[in-house]
């Protein structure tokens, strides 16, 4: 790691870019102050990874982790969505918040699809592409090239190129980095650990920035899908991107000190305690989860014969923790003046909230279960 070099600057006419070495060698870490954070990291996700295991229908929270972090990179970007924004259908979205709802709700398909492709697809520029065309899919970049590598050259900051803070690769280049990048993934020959690997890719990814719109958002997002690519994780129940909008300038400076400095290892210190406490925030959510669920589910035990219908509109509220009476009655199969009695009778046991205030297309919520992602 002393003598590595991230790249080196070309001029290009007006301005000059910059162009990242390979990654795809041999290396090898002797910090031990890096090696003592890996292995806190290696240990924070085998107990964060324990709860795939043990949670009963676990699959029915991992919607809310994907809908936290595609409103906290998507935050990152500028859009102002939050999560209890994000749950609304789009019709109930004011006309001016639209385009922010609908890139969040890309971002989601876009996490959900590239999970179910990594079955058939390995971690791959392909798959970056694939995702990448989800998440620009009739949005305002969708006439980026949406799941294609860029054609001409970007820059990040600044309203001109001559002003810009950072400027990719050319665009010709692309090609032959995104494949070093596969080559290094992929390198069993010579042993890197994996955590340092991802951290090293996502680094690497976002000074190629390979895309002229959305490269940030498939950046982070292709740092839980390598965690599920390699089974370090069994399921997608850990994101960074909440750690990066809090420490956002340390991200940027960070990235920023890699390709000026060389500075590699202030970057995979960065990192390595991202997951750590991304990691720990994560237990504490199942933790909370659990006693949330032990606790609504005894009260809903007092509805008696009702008791079974309330449990499935429970589970429902689990995936997505905002429901009206027409989707209730759908969940349950039942008439909408029973959907309405049961959603009264969560709402008298303090489980739902009406949060629209009128008297007809009311909105019940659950917020003692948003609340344990949102932190409000």
């Amino acid at each position: 790691m002393k003598a590595f070099k991230a790249g080196q600057y070309v001029r290009q006419g007006k301005y000059a870019s910059f162009q990242p070495n390979p990654i795809n060698r041999k290396w090898v870490i002797e910090d031990m102050e890096l090696l003592k954070l890996l292995g806190q990291a290696d240990r924070e996700l085998g107990r964060l990874d324990m709860y795939s295991e043990y949670i009963p229908n676990i699959d029915l929270f991992i919607q809310m982790h994907v809908l936290k972090e595609a409103t906290q990179s998507s935050k990152i970007e500028g859009t102002q969505t939050n999560m209890e924004d994000a749950l609304l259908d789009k019709e109930d979205v004011a006309l001016d918040q639209r385009d922010d709802w609908e890139e969040v709700q890309n971002y989601i398909a876009a996490m959900n699809e590239a999970i179910e492709h990594l079955e058939k697809i390995p971690f791959s520029a392909r798959l970056a592409r694939e995702a990448h065309k989800t998440m620009l899919q009739g949005v305002r970049g969708e006439h980026k090239q949406p799941g294609e590598f860029r054609k001409s050259q970007n820059w990040i900051g600044g309203a001109t190129i001559q002003d810009a803070v950072f400027i990719p690769p050319v665009h010709t280049s692309i090609g032959d980095l995104m494949s070093d990048i596969e080559h290094f993934v992929h390198d069993e020959a010579n042993y890197f650990p994996e955590l340092l690997k991802i951290a090293l890719v996502h680094y690497q990814f976002e000074t190629i920035h390979p895309f002229l719109d959305g490269n940030g958002r498939v950046g982070r997002l292709l740092i839980t899908l390598y965690l599920v690519s390699k089974g370090i994780l069994k399921k997608p129940v850990l994101y960074l991107s909440d750690f990066f909008e809090r420490n956002r300038m340390l991200y940027y400076d960070n990235l920023m000190g890699v390709r000026e400095k060389n500075d590699l290892r202030q970057w995979f210190k960065f990192f390595l305690v991202g997951l750590i406490e991304t990691a720990k925030s994560g237990i504490e959510t199942f933790d909370n989860i659990l006693q949330l669920q032990r606790v609504t589910e005894s009260k809903i035990q007092t509805l008696g014969s009702r008791a079974a219908n309330a449990q499935k509109i429970l589970n429902q509220l689990y995936q997505r923790p905002l429901i009206d009476a027409t989707r209730a009655a759908a969940v349950v199969e039942v008439s909408p003046a029973s959907a309405y009695r049961l959603i009264a009778d969560l709402e008298r046991l303090g489980i739902l909230k009406e949060i629209t205030g009128g008297k007809r297309g009311r909105l019940y919520i659950f917020t003692n279960y948003l609340q344990l992602f949102s932190g409000t």
